[in-house]
């Protein structure tokens, strides 16, 4: 979910971090912190494997689900460009590392310890169900999102309801 509402609300989330007067540079400039976010992964499942190895996997599971929900409460309350200048993009793109760090671990982690803890006969059924979740997350990020900008006019979504998804 965490990471599909950043990039299904790119457009709208360009408009608010970086300056007016190049829609498009703004918007690639969003797709490359949207995409920041997926070449930090590998580096998190380093981290937080070797963690989950020391301290147990249940315990990093939970840090790396609070890093996620964390850092994407906090896109959610980043000012904008106008208010804070090249400080906006850059609080962006360090929360979406967060992120990314925190999927790589939360990831491998739960497929980890999902395996370790289900009845040998059907432990590749219960490790299937981590990937299909995914996908939902897809679903239930676009019916937030859809949701969302039905319940406001235009205007408000594009200047503050693009945030609920994130809050």
């Amino acid at each position: 979910y965490d990471f599909y509402i950043f990039g299904m609300l790119a457009k709208t989330i360009s408009t608010q971090f970086f300056p007016e007067g190049n829609a498009t540079a703004a918007l690639l400039s969003t797709l490359a912190i949207f995409a920041a976010g997926f070449i930090v992964r590998p580096f998190g499942a380093l981290v937080f494997g070797r963690l989950g190895d020391l301290i147990g996997r249940k315990y990093t599971f939970l840090l790396t689900l609070v890093l996620m929900g964390g850092s994407t409460f906090l896109i959610g309350l980043v000012p904008g460009y106008k208010t804070i200048g090249i400080a906006a993009p850059l609080l962006v793109l360090l929360l979406r590392l967060v992120q990314g760090l925190a999927l790589g671990g939360e990831y491998g982690g739960a497929a980890t310890y999902v395996a370790e803890h289900s009845p040998a006969n059907i432990r590749g059924y219960y490790t299937s169900w981590i990937q299909t979740t995914a996908t939902l997350g897809l679903f239930v990020s676009l019916i937030v999102i859809i949701t969302t900008q039905n319940s406001l006019s235009k205007e408000d979504f594009n200047n503050w309801g693009w945030r609920l998804p994130f809050l």
